[in-house]
């Protein structure tokens, strides 16, 4: 746990500061594994969200995840190489 934290420090991963009064923070917990890696067996920590409380409209405007499919970034090279497009 402390690797972990010292490691959000490190990177800057968040700053510490008050919620809006009229904002609902989002809740996490620690999991813990065991990896093992060859004959090493790790003990590693992660802190994730805990459950989804926010509501759209209240907390959030929209919610979708940015991640294309291989086979979709595969179609679209696929069709601008056949139509001669440029792709940036």
């Amino acid at each position: 746990m402390h690797e972990e934290l010292e490691n959000f420090e490190r990177n800057h991963v968040w700053d510490l500061v008050e919620p809006p009064p009229d904002c609902r923070p989002i809740g996490t917990k620690w999991v813990f594994k065991n990896k093992q890696e060859w004959m090493v067996v790790k003990n590693k920590a992660r802190l994730v969200a805990q459950g989804f409380c926010q509501k759209e409209g209240i907390d959030i405007k929209e919610t979708f995840a940015p991640v294309a499919r291989l086979e979709t970034i595969r179609i679209l090279f696929g069709f601008a190489a056949s139509k001669d497009f440029k792709l940036q």
